[in-house]
């Protein structure tokens, strides 16, 4: 009984340390134990897995936002105005425009859904830079490591190609002139001073900010529910 203990005390040793291995290689053979080579996933299988699970959830994320109410039908990545006009908007609300604030809103988020698939490109790009130092340090991390890595790989990338496409979105869908027509409609208002923002820019940031906000719900379904894993090499390298 103790020997049984032992032994499944020393397993479980061997899959959560990767120090000292000649040693505990040495001692599990004698206690006719797998070696920790073999308990060990190999780079090539590491880095297969992730690449295949970060496809599996950039796919996922891009075509959930990419929908009509992708996100604005998404309270967790809806685009609201942002708070540098929100005393605007607020002030045009009780002046009887809240409808054209509303158009806004909506124009924003319908942009954004219209920009989300040109990020695929550069998630595909940074997957091809993956090492295996990246590989290990993600699949050791929290439940949003491989986000984290594709944001510091992709963020700035992505936020820089989004901005001409969400112009154009902003436009295709009438926030621009949306947008123009409310700030008119304050700049007619007495007593108020004029305020300058780059909404295309705002929208931009925040579609980019959604985009990873559903890409890391999508590695933790990956991580943390068996039934996300949806091919064999994803249950192996992630149902450990």
């Amino acid at each position: 009984m103790q020997r049984s203990l032992f032994i499944s005390f020393f397993a479980l040793l061997l899959m959560v340390t990767g120090c000292q291995a000649g040693f505990f290689d040495d001692l599990s053979r004698g206690l006719g134990l797998p070696s920790l080579q073999q308990t060990s996933l190999d780079d090539a299988t590491i880095v297969k897995g992730l690449k295949e699970a970060l496809s599996t959830g950039t796919d996922r994320a891009v075509k959930a936002v990419a929908q009509p109410d992708g996100y604005f039908g998404n309270q967790a990545i809806k685009i609201l105005m942002p708070e540098k006009i929100r005393n605007v908007t607020d002030l045009l609300g009780k002046m009887g425009f809240q409808s054209q604030v509303d158009e806004v809103v909506l124009g924003m988020n319908r942009a954004a859904e219209k920009a989300a698939p040109m990020a695929t490109e550069y998630f595909v790009g940074a997957l091809r830079e993956m090492t295996f130092t990246d590989a290990r340090a993600i699949l050791q991390g929290g439940n949003t490591a491989a986000t984290d890595y594709f944001k510091k790989k992709t963020s700035a990338k992505i936020q820089t190609a989004f901005k001409p496409v969400v112009a154009d979105s902003m436009n295709q869908v009438g926030a621009t002139r949306a947008y123009k027509g409310m700030m008119a409609n304050y700049g007619a208002l007495p007593f108020v001073t004029g305020t300058a923002f780059d909404i295309d820019n705002y929208v931009a940031n925040k579609a980019v900010d959604g985009l990873f906000t559903m890409l890391g719900e999508e590695e933790k379904k990956i991580r943390t529910d068996p039934a996300a894993r949806a091919t064999d090499l994803l249950r192996k390298v992630f149902g450990k």
